[in-house]
């Protein structure tokens, strides 16, 4: 929490470092994220995770608000640069689905001509629904199977915990299980 022209921010800074320092990273990161405000006010949480692998900084933003979550990555020589371009990316990502989300956003969002040279995206429209049976088996299977498929991810039963995953690949090359959770 700080405060900014006689104002109390709300806006909670959480940041994880893998194999480096973050040495001013937090007070850059609160002064860069206060560009969203405009978007959801004072009250927002924002996950930074940095790491270092080959002299260069990848930096994950994930900001959450009112049930709206949005994420950027970044790789680039130093982590405030990073920063700023995963600030950005979550900008366009906004203003690329304005009328989607304009509704559970700061009703100023929008205001002062922000955003008015975006076009607007079509409805999404959903062109096929397809069904198959969960079949219960490990992490490792369901890669694999998605593997075999083809697929960049893959829906499974985990025979560990009988809850449905999903097993993705992601940009770097490595694998990602996503997993329900519950408030």
């Amino acid at each position: 929490m700080f405060a900014a022209g006689g104002m109390v921010m709300k806006m909670n800074v959480k940041v994880t470092a893998k194999k480096m320092q973050v040495d001013g990273l937090i007070e850059y990161a609160e002064a860069r994220l206060r560009k969203l405000e405009r978007f959801f006010g004072e009250d927002f949480d924002a996950k930074i995770t940095a790491s270092s692998q080959r002299g260069m900084v990848t930096l994950e933003l994930t900001v959450k608000h009112d049930n709206l979550i949005f994420r950027a990555e970044q790789s680039a020589q130093n982590k405030n640069d990073a920063l700023d371009a995963c600030v950005d990316r979550i900008i366009r990502q906004i203003r690329k689905n304005k009328t989607r989300i304009e509704k559970r956003l700061q009703s100023t969002a929008f205001n002062n001509g922000f955003g008015d040279d975006v076009e607007e995206q079509a409805d999404y429209e959903v062109i096929r629904r397809k069904q198959f049976i969960l079949r219960p088996m490990s992490v490792e299977e369901a890669i694999l199977q998605m593997n075999m498929l083809g697929h960049s991810f893959f829906m499974f039963k985990n025979g560990e915990t009988g809850e449905t995953n999903v097993v993705y690949k992601r940009d770097d090359g490595n694998y990602a299980v996503m997993e329900p959770g519950y408030d």
